[in-house]
């Protein structure tokens, strides 16, 4: 679903003004260890499978919904990576509507699915190697993309 009732009724308030959004992003790896990054329509940056919070939503549910929405995967939280926001986290869609995400990461494991964007506006998904990532629309921290678990951090804030 691109965009909610409730965000579509901030929208009509505050037009394409900034609004502060609670979201959860997902890092999911495939079997060779590469992860997964989705390219939107009109978009040349690449990102998480990732979306927002809605009003009564649990973290980790919005996560399955967004995940599922965006890649037709279903996956399981297995740990959360970090909380991420401020000013770097400012992001202007091509529509001109401004948002300032914080983002809650999870790693995920693949339960089941068949890769495929159903919400009508992924264009592209694709693995990547962590030591080849894609150009990111949002500055998360490298370390969350590294599989080597004496460099990973539990929880990391920004």
């Amino acid at each position: 679903m691109p965009i909610s009732e409730y965000y579509r009724e901030l929208r009509e308030k505050v037009g394409s003004g900034l609004l502060m959004m609670p979201s959860i992003a997902a890092v999911i790896r495939n079997d060779q260890d590469q992860i997964l990054f989705i390219r939107k329509h009109g978009e040349t940056q690449w990102g998480l499978p990732a979306g927002a919070i809605e009003p009564g939503e649990a973290p980790s549910r919005a996560l399955r919904r967004e995940v599922y929405e965006e890649t037709g995967l279903m996956v399981n939280p297995a740990r959360m990576l970090g909380v991420f926001g401020g000013e770097k986290y400012k992001y202007e869609y091509s529509n001109g509507h401004q948002v300032e995400y914080l983002a809650i990461v999870f790693e995920c494991s693949i339960v089941k699915g068949t890769l495929s964007g159903l919400d009508g506006e992924t264009e592209e998904l694709r693995f990547f190697n962590e030591k080849e990532l894609p150009e990111l629309a949002l500055p998360y921290p490298k370390e969350i993309f590294t599989s080597d678990p004496n460099t990973i951090h539990t929880t990391m804030f920004e």
